[in-house]
């Protein structure tokens, strides 16, 4: 219906992956900085609640910076999968919550960590096009494994 949106899939995907990141890091710091409280909070020691937070701030940088964005993605979604079990099958919170938060939007965050994990991030191959090359501007934003890149049409 709107194939010129296309043109800003590796824009979308970089947004994507910054607020996946910027959730995930301001996640784990809370965790970090009050380990104790957080394990109170989901029923933990407080070791997990600091292993947690490490695992959330090593995944939201990871991604961010594009250091192995799959394998961050894949360990966030298993946090986030263990959130969902928590929800469902220890507290018997429902989709949209009743007296506290539903787990529809742990269920986001698996999603939009699936979407990073099956993309790598980026789309690389629009990048290698000559054809998208010819008719756009390729800005490369390398980080260290290579994915912060989009493309910005001329259009």
């Amino acid at each position: 219906m709107f194939p010129q949106l296309t043109q800003f899939t590796d824009l979308s995907l970089l947004l994507l992956r910054l607020m996946v990141a910027a959730v995930f890091v301001t996640s784990g710091w809370t965790d970090i900085k009050d380990p104790k409280e957080r394990a109170k909070s989901i029923g933990m020691n407080w070791a997990f609640a600091v292993f947690l937070g490490v695992a959330e701030l090593a995944g939201g940088l990871g991604i961010a910076f594009g250091v192995l964005t799959q394998l961050a993605a894949i360990g966030l979604i298993l946090i986030m999968l263990g959130a969902i079990q928590k929800k469902i099958f220890v507290w018997h919170t429902g989709f949209w919550g009743e007296k506290a938060f539903g787990w529809h939007y742990d269920l986001m965050l698996v999603l939009m960590n699936v979407v990073i994990a099956c993309t790598g991030g980026d789309v690389s191959e629009v990048i290698n096009d000559p054809q998208q090359r010819e008719n756009g501007i390729i800005v490369p934003l390398e980080g260290a494994g290579g994915n912060l890149k989009f493309t910005i049409s001329s259009r």
